[in-house]
C-alpha cells in the first residue's frame, strides 16, 4: 500500500489561494487606513486600534504562510497583461500612480472614487426560469 504524502508549498491545495485573498484584502484595508490618515479623519486612538489589527493580521498571514510552507513572496500572483495582483517589492502608498498598476492600486482607487453595478440575473433550469434578481451594489469606501 502506498502511503499519502502532504503536498506543501504552492501545491498545497486551496491555502495559498485563501491566504492570498486574505492578504489582498489586508493590503486593501491598509491603503484605505493610510488614505483616512492622510486626510485627517482617523483620530490617533483609531489610528493605534486600526495599525494593530492590521500588523495583527500580517503576522497570521506570515504564520499560515510557515505551517503551509509557502514563501509570502508567493502569495502575489501574476496576471500576464493585467499585471500582479498585489504590488511588486517596494510597496504601494494609497494616491501615488505607478507606471504598471497591480490589482490592489486599481481596486483601491475604484474604492476611493466608488461605483455603481446595477443588473438582472436570472437563474433556470429546463428552459424556466425559477429565481429572478435585480441587483444593485454600491461600492465606495466613503460613507452613503
Amino acid at each position: 500500500m502506498q502511503a499519502i504524502s502532504k503536498s506543501k508549498g504552492s501545491d498545497s491545495g486551496l491555502a495559498p489561494l485563501l491566504l492570498t485573498v486574505v492578504e489582498l484584502i489586508r493590503q486593501l484595508m491598509e491603503a484605505q487606513v493610510i488614505r483616512r490618515m492622510d486626510a485627517g479623519n482617523l483620530s490617533d486612538s483609531e489610528l493605534d486600534r486600526a495599525a494593530e489589527s492590521l500588523q495583527q493580521l500580517e503576522q497570521q498571514v506570515i504564520k499560515l504562510c510557515e505551517v503551509f510552507d509557502i514563501d509570502p513572496a508567493d502569495l502575489n500572483i501574476n496576471l500576464g497583461e493585467m499585471g500582479t495582483l498585489l504590488p511588486q517589492s517596494g510597496g504601494y502608498y494609497p494616491g501615488e500612480t505607478s507606471s504598471q498598476p497591480s490589482i490592489l492600486e486599481l481596486l483601491d482607487r475604484l474604492l476611493n472614487t466608488g461605483v455603481v453595478v446595477e443588473g438582472d440575473l436570472d437563474l433556470g433550469l429546463a428552459q424556466l426560469n425559477l429565481v429572478h434578481a435585480k441587483l444593485r451594489l454600491v461600492l465606495t469606501s466613503k460613507p452613503l
